[in-house]
């Protein structure tokens, strides 16, 4: 089996060797030895690395990632986690566009002043009620007027 030198495993992860150190330090990847002072990682420590780049861009933390991998490094996803992140992304793209609309409206809006506007005024009552964790807004504002798409 081939390992992979630290430096090698961090040109071909992207991952920075100190992050690579970091990662091992918290349990999240294991070294399989050292050739001289320079850590060794088996192949299929890539995969981790992208899978925890996966998570931390999911909004996952490192002890959540470090929790879907068995004690052989081997991922074990729990589903029920991956639906409820999936569900907060959904809700986290509702008012994200919701937002982009209103800015939009707002680069865009003939009236002379946008508190004269009754779509802008729509539109920041909205983004209040979102910003407290309210229900999604309807649909014509949260779509600027178009039909959201399926």
């Amino acid at each position: 089996m081939k390992f992979l030198d630290i430096g090698v495993l961090s040109e071909r992860s992207g991952v920075p060797p100190s992050t690579l150190r970091y990662y091992e330090e918290v349990g999240l990847i294991a070294s399989v030895g050292r050739h001289g002072l320079r850590r060794q990682y088996g192949p299929e420590t890539l995969t981790q690395l992208a899978l925890i780049s996966l998570g931390k861009t999911a909004g996952f933390s490192l002890d959540e990632i470090r929790g879907m991998f068995g004690r052989d490094g081997v991922p074990d996803v729990p589903r029920a986690m991956m639906h409820a992140r999936a569900d907060a992304l959904e809700q986290q793209i509702r008012r994200l566009v919701t937002l982009r609309n209103a800015l939009r409206h707002v680069a865009e809006c003939p009236a002379e002043s946008h508190m004269d506007c009754p779509k802008f005024q729509r539109l920041v009552r909205v983004a209040s009620h979102a910003q407290r964790g309210g229900a999604q807004p309807p649909a014509s504002i949260a779509t600027g007027g178009r039909k959201p798409r399926r």
